[in-house]
């Protein structure tokens, strides 16, 4: 059912610094900074050849992003993102086998445009997973 790795996501506290980072240190391709107020985030992605790291810091103060980092006040990852071909099919697929969908299992739309949908941690390992429909 999943295809590949679209992406690793880091919360950050500091994205300026983190793109820094990234762009400087590591010489990585780095996007501009995106706004996503349906998801509380801004996000930055680096493009490696074989996948993106997705960077995350708050946007607003509801963000869940904010508690991710006061638990975790130096960052650290946040999720990993797959690929599915139908988000619908998949996300009726893992409920029926007893996974949680969170939110109210209805798809948003994500930073690339395209429909996602976030996967309980406590199901996976201990791993938010995000599927996003290619």
């Amino acid at each position: 059912m999943i295809g590949r790795l679209n992406h690793v996501a880091i919360a950050v506290p500091d994205l300026d610094a983190a793109i820094a980072q990234y762009s400087g240190a590591l010489g990585a391709d780095v996007g501009a900074p995106q706004d996503e107020p349906d998801h509380g985030v801004t996000v930055v992605f680096i493009n490696l050849p074989n996948t993106k790291i997705e960077l995350l810091y708050p946007l607003g103060e509801s963000s869940p992003i904010t508690g991710f980092l006061e638990k975790n006040p130096s960052g650290g990852i946040h999720h990993i993102c797959y690929e599915v071909d139908d988000i619908t099919a998949a996300r009726d697929r893992l409920t029926a086998s007893g996974a949680r969908v969170l939110g109210d299992g209805t798809p948003k739309i994500g930073a690339h445009g395209k429909p996602v949908l976030f996967l309980h941690p406590k199901d996976f390992n201990g791993c938010l997973i995000e599927l996003e429909e290619v």
